[in-house]
């Protein structure tokens, strides 16, 4: 085999891993807006749209809390544990038992 020719294979084969990759992302971009999707109608079932509102509004400020607290009101309502829909005071009170446990949970050095 010449040395043209090991070059070719090395691109063609370089140039197949690549593609699987990107079909490899492509397919795990789709799962994540189809459980995004999935979350989103969960949520539009057991939340009211005032509590729907404050969900959004937060997102803004502290997204990352956002996503773990749709995970913990979809758990919530799927146990039974939280009347559904979930109103708008209901909500601020979880938010407020996670911000008190939150600031219980730091322990600050003097």
């Amino acid at each position: 085999m010449s040395r043209d020719e090991e070059l070719e294979e090395i691109r063609k084969r370089k140039l197949l891993e690549l593609q699987q990759r990107i079909l490899q992302e492509q397919q795990e971009a789709q799962m994540r807006r189809q459980v995004e999707l999935q979350k989103q109608a969960l949520l539009r079932r057991i939340l009211d749209p005032k509590a729907r509102q404050r969900l959004t509004n937060l997102r803004m400020v502290k997204p990352e809390v956002v996503s773990q607290l749709e995970v913990q009101l979809i758990q919530l309502a799927q146990t039974g544990r939280v009347p559904i829909p979930i109103t708008d005071e209901l909500l601020k009170e979880i938010l407020l038992r996670i911000q008190k446990a939150r600031r219980e949970i730091r322990i600050r050095r003097v």
